[in-house]
Parts: C-alpha cells; structure tokens; sequence
C-alpha cells in the first residue's frame, strides 16, 4: 500500500525558470529510487517534450479525443522519468472545460500502481488549467525569482489561491539566485508579505543557483542533472529532492477536486 505523491509545479511569471525547475527536480526524484511521472500541464504552449528533444507518437489531446489511452502517451525521459507530453498551440486544449480537466485528471489512476510521484509542470500564471492542477495537488511548489515583478506575481497566485479555492498551504523555491543566503532573503520578502495580508503557510523548499549550466543542457536538449551531474544546479536538485521525498503526505485529502488523490490512494490499497 502506498500513497502517490503529487506535486504542481508553477509560476507567477515567466522566465524564472519554472519547467527547468520540474524537470530536474523530476530527474533527482527518479535518482532518489522513485517512480516519477511528468505531466506537462501547460495545455497551451507544451515544450517539455521540445526542451527534451522528445518526439511524442500521442499528446493529451490525442488523450483527451478519445484517440489513445494514458498508457500510450507516456514517454522514457531521463533517468527513467516517464513524460506526459502535452500538445502544444491547439486551441481546445487551451480552453477544456472543469469536467475536461477532472477526467484529465482522473487518467492517472490507470498507471496509479506504477507510480510514486506525479509532477505537474502547470502553465505559468492564473489561467483555469494551473488552478485545476493546483487543487488537484497535495503540495503546490512556487518558483520566484529575485526580481520585483516575480514576487508580485506569486504573491497574487498565492492571494488567488487562498481567497477562492481555501489553499492555504505553499512551498517556495527561488530560482537563479547568487548564494543560499539570496534564496533565504529572497523567501523572507515573500513571506513577510503573505504573513501581513494573507492566512496562508509558506515552506521555504530551497533554493537553485544561476547556472550557465543550465543553459548549456538546454543547447544539448538534457537535462542539466542529467549532462552536469556535479555542476551548481544539479547538486542543489538533488538536495531539493531529498527534502521533497521527506514532505509528509495527508492522509485524507483537503476536499476540491482531490477525489483525484483519493482515488490514486484507493487504486493502489487494492
């Protein structure tokens, strides 16, 4: 008997790195010794199977038309990650409906007994598919970066959250930054704002340094853990991987659509 854990990766802003984030996170997990899956949950503008160098036989629209089962999209990543690619600039992706989403999200539970982690790579901002993922989460990661406008933004897609779905409960994790003194500062702004305005409990998840590495995996296709084992980034996913692989899961979920969860968990009780 085993619960799943899943976990929606997003981002106010662009740019701060947030697929790089769910990506080398996913692979670290799988280093860790569990089985990980990868959704890419941004409908509209997929590139985690183009940031991959991936060629999908089947996306979730192929899914979601009725055309494959789940089992057919999945796709081997690195390290024995297992991608779900998304399709990226059709349009009726970009605008299912809530039922489309649940069913969406209900598809797991076919391959829930070969998993232990579900990682989401939600669309940036607070768009209906990023809320959709982040209700159906047990823990929702948010990536910021030390820049003013990626501060605000997570501070209203935490706001938005809170005041209209009851979430109340969020890990951060700075991007890009300097040093781990940077990351530490960087989590205290946010949380010094969300505790004078917001009912809300935020975990400071790590942090991952600036890397040209990073950006050099990108040219290559891979992901950086994969190509610069011991290069800034890949050590600090690692460290990041060990501190997610010890969260605590609920034991019943939090209400919303985490049927979801709930039906995972029954799946793999039997």
């Amino acid at each position: 008997m085993h619960s799943i854990q899943v976990i929606a990766v997003a981002s106010g802003k662009g740019g701060v790195g947030k697929t790089t984030v769910a990506v080398n996170l996913s692979f670290a997990l799988a280093k860790c010794g569990r089985r990980v899956v990868l959704l890419d949950g941004d409908l509209g503008l997929a590139n985690i199977d183009v940031l991959l160098g991936l060629a999908p036989t089947y996306t979730l629209a192929d899914l979601m038309e009725g055309r494959c089962v789940l089992s057919d999209v999945l796709m081997r990543g690195p390290g024995g990650v297992r991608i779900v690619p998304a399709a990226s600039g059709v349009e009726n992706m970009v605008n299912l409906s809530s039922a489309q989403h649940t069913g969406l999200i209900q598809a797991f539970s076919d391959i829930s007994d070969s998993l232990d982690v579900l990682v989401i790579d939600t669309a940036t901002g607070l768009g209906k598919s990023m809320v959709s993922f982040a209700r159906a989460a047990q823990d929702v990661l948010l990536v910021v970066c030390d820049d003013p406008a990626s501060i605000a933004d997570t501070y209203a897609l935490i706001r938005l959250l809170n005041r209209d779905y009851g979430m109340s409960r969020f890990r951060i994790l700075a991007s890009m930054v300097h040093n781990l003194d940077d990351g530490r500062r960087l989590f205290g702004k946010l949380n010094n704002l969300a505790d004078r305005f917001l009912d809300v409990s935020l975990h400071y998840a790590g942090a991952v340094p600036y890397d040209e590495c990073v950006r050099k995996a990108g040219h290559k296709q891979r992901a950086v853990s994969e190509v610069f084992p011991n290069s800034k980034s890949a050590c600090a996913f690692n460290v990041i991987a060990q501190k997610v692989d010890a969260w605590s899961l609920p034991s019943s979920p939090r209400g919303h659509i985490e049927f979801f969860i709930d039906k995972l968990v029954s799946n793999s009780k039997r």
